[in-house]
């Protein structure tokens, strides 16, 4: 039961960062162009 105490803030913390990690994505526009990429493999340059 005592480790209950530390999993739940540890979680809480993770949960924290990855949705953080997602609003800095969204911000800096890694989202913007997606199949820009996917067509940039298959030209010859």
């Amino acid at each position: 039961m005592d480790i209950l105490y530390l999993l739940i803030p540890l979680s809480v913390v993770l949960v924290l960062l990855v949705l953080l990690g997602l609003y800095w994505a969204i911000n800096k526009g890694q989202f913007d162009a997606l199949e820009g990429e996917g067509e940039r493999i298959l030209r010859n340059d």
